[in-house]
C-alpha cells in the first residue's frame, strides 16, 4: 500500500523534493505539500483503494506523512469490510 501512496504522491503531490527522498514518517508539508495538492492526493487515494475519506477525516494530520495516509487508508478499508 505505501508503494502505491508513494506513486500517487509523486504525480499528484507536487513536492519540493523526491517522494523517494522521505522516509514513511516525514512531513510531507515540510516537503512542500500545499493544500490545494491534498486535494488532488485525496481524489487519487480514493480512486486508487476505492474509498472514501469522510469530512471529519479531512484534517492536516491526514495527510502528514506517508504513515498517516497509509493508517487512514486501512482503517477506511476495514470499516467497508465490516459494513
Amino acid at each position: 500500500m505505501k508503494t502505491e501512496l508513494r506513486r500517487i504522491l509523486a504525480e499528484s503531490a507536487r513536492l519540493d523534493v523526491p517522494i523517494d527522498t522521505l522516509s514513511d514518517s516525514d512531513d510531507l508539508y515540510a516537503a512542500g505539500l500545499s493544500s490545494l495538492a491534498t486535494v488532488h492526493v485525496m481524489l487519487a487515494i480514493e480512486d486508487e483503494f476505492g474509498v472514501e475519506i469522510p469530512d471529519h477525516m479531512l484534517t492536516r494530520r491526514l495527510f502528514s506523512s506517508v504513515d498517516s495516509l497509509a493508517s487512514a487508508v486501512e482503517e477506511l478499508r476495514r470499516q467497508q469490510a465490516a459494513a
